[in-house]
């Protein structure tokens, strides 16, 4: 656990790290305790019982709000864990903190955006962090929901709870004890609460941009009139035989019909007989879609730059940083050995004395094309946080 050292009652941000052979890497700092104390942890979906190490930090803070998801990967400092718990606690000396979280079973996700914005919007909001479970959801309505609901100017980020490479099952601990099929978001409140957001990939599109002419929610069906999976194969090459894990490195990216920019989206899975993709974001009918690449060097400035941008939107007068971290777990899996790369060329782009948590997710929940949150594939997401002086 580290902290740079801070004056008294000055925000503060731990790390916490939590293995399976040693338990809590160092004492919990249980005295920081009570309502203006934000707790994150993102875990292995195997730790989410009773007897794990997210149960644990509910019991050591319990006036705390402690929010927790299932990980495809924990991310402490610079590194990658896997099988483990990584968490920040963070202590607001003047700021405020609200929860308030959702079950999405049988519901529109539009909707419970709408409603999760309702319960957080207030005159003070600085800030939102929302985590979802990855595997029943529809990230593009949920967080397009919540942006619609909430005042301009608020900074949003976040992320789809993930379950390693197994797409198994994920989960959200909010008030109570991990589930799946619940989203949970906080709210951060005050003058002096500073919150900065940034989001980057680091791809390049190549070839024809082709016209999505039929689609449904995530599942795309035609590309100029032709079945989506025999064009995509042909654009592969070589590569095509290795389907669907080399789609990881070749992501597509789809721009809408209304010119409003374009995002970047993962390859779930092919249908061969259907000639249909499954992605992890919607993809709309009359946008235009190209092929994308990248290099392991670019995939890891675009991290840093993504750093960048989110300490820039904190003051010269903010205190210590708590900067969370998420990524995909499509770029985890494409980068291999060299995933550290990412996370150190984000550390190396914050201030001294940062505290860098998050984890590797199935969708991330970033700032978009004119700073408009929305749900990316393949990107790193960083929201940076920490709190001035306030006379």
């Amino acid at each position: 656990m580290t902290a740079t050292s801070a004056s008294p009652g000055a925000f503060e941000a731990h790390r916490c790290l939590w293995r399976s052979d040693t338990g809590f890497e160092a004492p919990l700092p249980v005295h920081l305790d009570g309502d203006r104390t934000l707790v994150l942890a993102f875990a292995d979906a195997d730790l989410g019982g009773p007897d794990g190490p997210v149960a644990a930090l509910q019991r050591a803070f319990p006036a705390s709000i402690v929010l927790a998801c299932s990980s495809a990967g924990e991310i402490s400092e610079d590194l990658v864990e896997l099988g483990t718990l990584s968490g920040v606690i963070m202590r607001f000396r003047h700021g405020a903190l609200r929860w308030a979280r959702a079950d999405v079973a049988e519901r529109p996700v539009h909707a419970v955006g709408l409603e999760l914005a309702a319960a957080l919007a207030g005159d003070d909001l600085k800030g939102v962090f929302l985590v979802s479970d990855g595997l029943a959801v529809n990230g593009s309505e949920l967080t397009r929901g919540l942006v619609e609901g909430l005042p301009d100017g608020v900074r949003v980020a976040g992320g789809l709870a993930g379950d390693g490479e197994r797409f198994g099952h994920t989960w959200v601990a909010a008030g109570g004890a991990a589930q799946p099929g619940v989203v949970a978001a906080v709210g951060m409140y005050g003058d002096g609460v500073e919150v900065g957001v940034g989001s980057a990939g680091g791809w390049s599109s190549f070839g024809p941009g082709r016209a999505v002419t039929r689609s449904e929610g995530n599942v795309l069906y035609e590309l100029d009139g032709e079945p989506a999976v025999p064009l995509y194969r042909a654009y592969l090459g070589d590569f095509a035989a290795d389907l669907p894990g080399s789609a990881l490195l070749f992501p597509l990216s789809v721009t809408s019909d209304h010119g409003d920019g374009a995002v970047v989206r993962t390859i779930l899975a092919i249908d061969d007989e259907e000639g249909s993709m499954t992605f992890a974001g919607d993809v709309v009918a009359g946008g235009v879609a190209h092929l994308m690449t990248s290099t392991l060097d670019q995939l890891s400035e675009a991290a840093g730059a993504a750093a960048t941008q989110a300490v820039a939107g904190l003051s010269p007068q903010a205190g210590q940083v708590a900067v969370v971290a998420v990524s995909c777990v499509g770029r985890r899996l494409a980068m291999g050995q060299r995933i550290d790369d990412e996370l150190a060329a984000a550390q190396d782009c914050l201030p001294a004395g940062s505290v860098q948590v998050g984890f590797y997710s199935y969708g991330e929940i970033g700032p978009g094309v004119a700073g408009v949150c929305c749900l990316h594939n393949q990107t790193m997401t960083v929201m940076a946080v920490s709190e001035r002086e306030v006379a």
